[in-house]
């Protein structure tokens, strides 16, 4: 059950207990190993009463200073204890929780990807299972210290992000990963997004015959967006924003960050924004990654 690597002779001496929740399917056990990769002794599903016992030893040990466990829906009526629980640890250790989601699309593709089925059985589909899984871990998420969505996150990307987090000693500044993406409204607004930018005020191409079928990134469609002056001022606003505001996230431990840009069907205005503002970024840089959520979509349509 225990896993056990060589010791991180950099960390500090105080103890250290990170706990790690979360949605079936959303990367706990990448998160664990990626721990266990940096010095963490790292324990999955320990019973969750074991949890202050555990946390003594591991204050107590002087061979291990960091540690990190799972607790997940697996644990069964022992959820409804662990509020109480972790609370008496933190007033013993340090101890950050992690939780750990994803949406639901995402998680039933996963699930489908592996053909392993949910935790909670197989009497019901696997969106009613997660639903229900939502529901059951509701009271531990509003507790966690962070939180990841690991919708777009590959396995490597998570790991990377975990190990930077933790890493003692690490050097943070400019290590947050960095999503942009174009959406469209008549779509919804991207849930996961932490900062959304509504760039209908610019004129739509759309209305052009020679640009309908075509999108943002197309260089004429580009060009036709960029000609008005109000579509450079905002660009230059906002990437004057953004770069100075990721580094006051990254100091305040934020690990990733997703800026949205909406348009009516994100066919043209926010697919071409949000390209020139990824470039911003990885140019000041950045580790940025662009999607554009809604693209698809709207070719479908057409």
């Amino acid at each position: 059950m225990a896993k056990h690597q060589g010791r991180d002779r950099t960390t500090p001496e105080q103890a250290e207990l990170v706990i790690i929740t979360g949605l079936s399917g959303s990367g706990k056990a990448t998160v664990l190993k990626a721990l266990e990769d940096i010095g963490f002794y790292a324990v999955d599903n320990l019973p969750v009463d074991l949890f202050p016992k555990f946390a003594e030893l591991t204050a107590d040990s002087p061979g291990i200073h960091r540690a990190a466990l799972v607790v997940d829906v697996r644990e069964g009526e022992g959820l409804t204890r662990f509020p109480a629980i972790y609370a008496d640890i933190r007033r013993r250790m340090p101890a950050t929780l992690i939780f750990l989601e994803a949406e639901t699309s995402a998680l039933v593709r996963r699930f489908s990807e592996t053909r392993r089925p949910h935790p909670l059985g197989r009497e019901q589909s696997v969106a009613k299972s997660i639903a229900e899984e939502e529901r059951l871990l509701a009271p531990i998420r509003a507790l966690a210290g962070l939180v990841i969505n690991t919708s777009k996150f590959t396995v490597h990307e998570l790991r990377e992000a975990v190990k930077e987090k933790f890493a003692a000693g690490g050097e943070k500044q400019a290590k947050i990963l960095i999503y942009v993406t174009s959406f469209g409204y008549r779509h919804g607004v991207p849930h996961d997004s932490d900062l959304v930018f509504d760039v209908r005020f610019l004129p739509n191409p759309n209305y052009i015959p020679e640009f309908k079928r075509k999108s943002g990134r197309h260089p004429d469609v580009a060009q036709y967006i960029r000609s008005f002056p109000q579509t450079v001022e905002f660009i230059e606003r906002i990437s004057e924003l953004l770069i100075y505001l990721v580094p006051h996230y990254v100091h305040e431990g934020k690990s990733y960050l997703t800026i949205a840009f909406g348009c009516t069907g994100g066919q043209h205005r926010s697919v071409m924004i949000a390209d020139d503002i990824r470039k911003r970024l990885a140019k000041a840089g950045y580790r940025v990654k662009g999607t554009h959520r809604d693209l698809m979509k709207e070719v479908g349509r057409r």
